[in-house]
């Protein structure tokens, strides 16, 4: 978005050195970004607590600093405020209340942004390119505003709310600008800047423009900009003024009749730009946005620039000047972009017709970021602790950069400048030496002592690199640094993991150190391994070292593997998934293991692999493992066995998936026993099962006639002897059809005898229920009417009237029960199933 520039170089063929900045920018986007697709702006008003700018179109819109919309009255009245041509001048009140516009279209716009209790609308007819309102912030509701056209009039509103308008000058052309800064308002015309007194009614003066080569003055906007509420800065082509309005001494005020003020320009310089805006900086410092006077080879625009110039009487000198790029700039002109500004904030707004971008002031972290980006890492180390800041947050970037450069030593020894005794910086400094295997570089210089102990992690690190690259190195660092720094077990685990011949003094120099510092259960246990001797096993049990053991499974089985399962099948010492892992890489052992583990572990865990091992090395275990077994995919068990043509096992699973037709076909074609495609059948019995199984005998007579002897009881057997062609010679079918007829007449019979006995137990529980219906029901002095809630029996000798009692047990009065003689029914048991049905 921006680049310095400078011109200083020490010599001809050295590269320029960038001068430190003074800003960092930012691009204005959110809503502004869609609103500039379609438009452009042309005015612009800047205010603490938003931005209001107005566009070609002749829209107005108020934005937060963030590019974000603000809700108020101008998005719900925006044909009512907007003007038909492109916005000339757009100006906010202090309060950030009011919002003035002008335009070519003649009209002037006084907008409450939240009320719309004093807006006005004039109408001039005729080109308006000034609207300033008042700055004073005990003036409100837009009483009061300067409009500059062909004069320049101020207008106020009088304690009747009637507009009062008031000439302050006619001026000597049209007004180009005006800003209003308390009692005084400055403006430029065709002539030059002049200066009014709003208190003394009259002009301090005019001060006359030097007229541009080649061009009008009128055509160039004149920036203003009050630095305080006495310096007026004016930026007008490419000259820029130091105004100061002072009041005059008691000899000028009595030699003439004379206002009391009196405009005196402190310093006049020009710049080798045009100006599009200015802002002051410091008391001596202005920040000016230039127009570069240049063209490119195709006659374009150049990127505008954000220049620092430090003035004195009567010159200027560029303390830095930045190259923004701009969208569209090619295309724009001098009058095109507008300077805002915040100074008590430090930050200045670059308005161009399709982009805004924010320029901030530098401070204490820019600046050390920006030295950090451009490798002046001591200068930043030098600037943290003059302003209270962090040099150890400069010096971490500072390992960073030498670290990428491969200066590790330096590095390291920055390490020891600045880390001091903090353990958390040091462990995580240290890891940055990982990557680059360079933690050699650095261990000459880590702490060792107990008040800045690192964790054991960082020095087995270091180890572990000397292990890879220099043995020597390695065995010089056992010797110096103390055991209890780092994790012996861990140090010698990765000496078995590198051990190689070519350095095998050195390495099992070491391996002896390290085993002096710790017990030696360890150590034996590696030497018997060594030496294949089968007291291995009694060490580990003796010493519970089964934690030891996890990357040693392999020669243990090699060295005993009865006496290996023993101690590798206790699942609660070694994890079976441990072993698993470690046998991954040879076959057969992890056959065996699982193979044992399965008789002492129901859980199923790793069926899943013990089917492909059963498959490679022990088939006849398949089928009776997969019947008994939930614990495995039966797709994948599929798969091993159709690749390894185990017919029985395909078609077990293929049944189990509920595939029996494909299952029958290979019993008959591939396994090709048809007293097992009988069972099959008869397992399933699925009629569209056993008519395959029937049109598959009828074409080999030799089986046809032990299909029939198995089907009895489960199809219809003239079925299958329909099938059978007349004349087709079929070996013992007389013998298969009296057996069939036979077990026929015997099921038949069997059927009968069945059905007399459901008969019989039929008939039987009938008659228990005619009994029960016939039993008599007593009634007691107990018995209540379920009507009337009386008694239904009393002691009188002669009863008042009849008893109804209901098989449910409910007794009611004869008279209590209404349409006795229809109602078949207790009235309790209807209402009950009533309220059920509801």
């Amino acid at each position: 978005m921006a680049s310095n520039e400078t011109t200083n170089s020490e010599t001809e063929e050295s590269t320029e050195e960038e001068i430190e900045p003074k800003f960092k920018y930012q691009r204005i986007a959110h809503d502004l970004k869609d609103i500039l697709n379609k438009d452009v702006v042309t005015a612009c008003a800047v205010h603490p607590k938003f931005l209001i700018f107005g566009t070609f179109l002749g829209r107005v819109y108020l934005l937060d600093h963030q590019g974000n919309t603000v809700d108020s009255h101008l998005n719900y009245n925006h044909q009512k405020f907007a003007h038909t041509v492109a916005v000339n001048e757009v100006d906010i009140d202090v309060k950030g209340e009011y919002v003035a516009t002008c335009s070519d279209d003649g009209r002037v716009h006084i907008i409450g942004l939240f009320s719309d209790d004093n807006n006005q609308t004039l109408t001039f007819g005729r080109s308006i390119r000034s609207v300033v309102l008042d700055p004073d912030p005990k003036v409100s509701d837009g009483r009061r505003f300067i409009v500059g056209d062909d004069k320049l009039t101020l207008f106020e509103k009088n304690f009747l709310k009637k507009l009062k308008s008031t000439i302050m000058s006619t001026a000597e052309g049209h007004v180009i600008s005006v800003c209003w800064n308390g009692s005084f308002v400055a403006w430029a015309s065709c002539l030059g800047v002049r200066v009014y007194d709003l208190n003394e009614k009259c002009s301090l003066g005019l001060m006359k423009w030097e007229e541009p080569i080649n061009a009008r003055l009128e055509n160039f906007r004149c920036n203003f900009r009050w630095a305080n509420s006495n310096t007026l800065l004016v930026g007008w082509v490419d000259t820029i003024r130091i105004c100061v309005i002072r009041r005059r001494n008691s000899v000028e005020a009595t030699l003439k009749a004379l206002p009391g003020f009196i405009v005196d320009p402190i310093s006049t310089f020009q710049t080798n730009f045009y100006v599009s805006g200015l802002a002051s900086l410091t008391s001596n410092q202005l920040v000016v946005l230039g127009y570069p006077k240049e063209k490119d080879s195709e006659r374009n625009a150049l990127r505008p620039v954000l220049s620092v110039l430090e003035y004195k009487l009567n010159s200027s000198e560029e303390v830095c000047t930045d190259s923004l790029s701009l969208r569209g700039y090619k295309e724009y002109m001098v009058n095109d972009y507008i300077l805002g500004c915040l100074n008590e904030e430090n930050r200045y707004y670059i308005v161009a017709p399709k982009d805004i971008v924010v320029a901030t002031l530098f401070d204490i972290e820019d600046r050390v970021q920006w030295l950090i980006e451009h490798r002046k890492f001591e200068e930043a180390m030098e600037l943290m602790p003059l302003h209270g800041g962090n040099v150890l947050a400069v010096a971490r970037l500072y390992i960073n950069h030498l670290l990428t450069q491969k200066e590790y030593e330096a590095a390291a020894k920055v390490c020891l400048r600045v880390l001091g005794s903090n353990k958390n910086l040091w462990e995580e400094e240290v890891f940055k030496f990982v990557k680059p295997q360079q933690l050699r570089a650095v261990s000459a210089y880590l702490p060792t002592t107990d008040d800045c102990k690192l964790d054991p992690h960082v020095y087995e690190m270091v180890l572990y690199e000397y292990l890879k690259y220099d043995v020597k190195g390695f065995l010089k660092l056992i010797k110096e640094w103390p055991s209890h720094l780092y994790d012996c077990s861990a140090v010698i685990n990765a000496i078995h993991d590198h051990f190689n011949k070519e350095n095998m003094n050195e390495l099992l120099e070491s391996l002896a150190m390290l085993y002096s510092y710790q017990k030696n259960y360890e150590s034996a246990l590696r030497m018997y391994l060594k030496l294949q001797n089968t007291a291995v096993f009694d060490l580990i049990r003796r010493y519970d070292l089964y934690g030891v053991i996890h990357k040693m499974i392999i020669p243990l089985i090699q060295l005993d593997r009865e006496r290996a399962f023993q101690i590798l099948l206790d699942k609660r010492r070694v994890p079976p998934e441990i072993v698993v892992q470690q046998l991954e890489q040879n076959q057969e052992y992890l056959y065996w293991y699982l193979d044992a583990l399965d008789k002492v572990d129901s859980r199923g865990t790793f069926h899943w692999k013990l089917v492909e091992l059963y498959a490679e090395y022990e088939p006849i275990k398949l089928l009776p493992f997969l019947k008994r077994s939930k614990h495995y995919p039966i797709q994948e068990a599929l798969d091993i066995c159709k690749s390894k043509l185990f017919y029985p096992e395909m078609v077990y699973l293929l049944g189990q998936m509920g595939n029996i037709v494909e299952a029958l076909n290979i019993i008959i074609h591939k396994v090709q026993n048809i007293e097992m495609a009988i069972e099959f059948c008869k397992e399933h019995d699925d009629s569209d099962l056993w008519n395959l199984l029937i049109d598959e005998s009828i074409k080999n007579p030799e089986i046809l006639t032990k299909l029939l002897d198995g089907i009895i009881g489960y199809i219809n057997p003239a079925g299958l002897i329909d099938k059978i062609k007349s004349g087709q010679k079929i070996p013992g079918l007389r013998k298969s059809l009296t057996k069939m007829l036979c077990d026929y007449r015997l099921q038949v019979d069997e059927l009968q005898i069945i059905n007399n006995i459901q008969l019989g137990d039929y008939f039987s529980t009938h008659a228990e229920v005619v009994r029960e219906q016939n039993r008599g029901l007593a009634v007691s002095y107990d018995n209540i009417c379920a009507t009337c809630e009386r008694s239904i029996i009393t002691k009188d000798l002669v009863p008042s009237c009849g008893v109804m009692i209901f098989n449910c047990g409910h007794v009611y009065h004869e008279s209590c029960v209404p349409a006795r003689l229809k109602n078949q029914r207790c009235n309790v048991c209807n209402s009950d199933d009533e309220d059920n049905l509801e």
